[in-house]
């Protein structure tokens, strides 16, 4: 199993946690001093109080909890974050009210998931062709409904 080095930034501070003995992602708590209230449509940087050493190789994916998403319409305002192995600050939740009412976020609330997944970086290589396949050049919705 692989391991991943957090630093607590404040006392307050909550490490992640799995929700269940399967879960794909870990919850990330709100780090505040007092709850922020998040008017609809608008965006507040929830910081976490966290720095994590994400291993090489690996990536950090930032999800909206399901839950909070779709009861309270608060989830990422970048629909998924993205951490680097290589960042050594604070990890934030840019979290988007999509509601149409104010929601309020209170110290050590579930704000969102992360999970911990390999990623390969690649070369890119220029070719003139690519090789054909039976779907082709067919876009958004070319696969059908069913």
């Amino acid at each position: 199993m692989e391991q991943v080095a957090i630093k607590k930034l404040r006392d307050n501070a909550i490490l992640p946690a799995y929700g269940s003995a399967f879960a794909a992602g870990a919850d990330l708590y709100a780090c505040l001093e007092a709850p922020i209230a998040l008017q609809p449509g608008k965006t507040a940087f929830i910081p976490t109080g966290l720095a994590m050493e994400i291993p090489v190789g690996f990536a950090g994916l930032v999800y909206a909890r399901s839950g909070l998403a779709s009861k309270k319409g608060l989830a990422p305002a970048n629909k998924v974050g993205v951490i680097d192995s290589d960042y050594r600050g604070e990890c934030t939740v840019a979290l988007l009210n999509h509601s149409s009412v104010p929601q309020t976020i209170e110290p050590g609330d579930r704000i969102a998931q992360l999970v911990i997944t390999p990623c390969l970086q690649v070369r890119f290589q220029e070719v003139e062709n690519l090789s054909d396949t039976q779907r082709g050049t067919g876009g958004f919705g070319s696969t059908g409904i069913k």
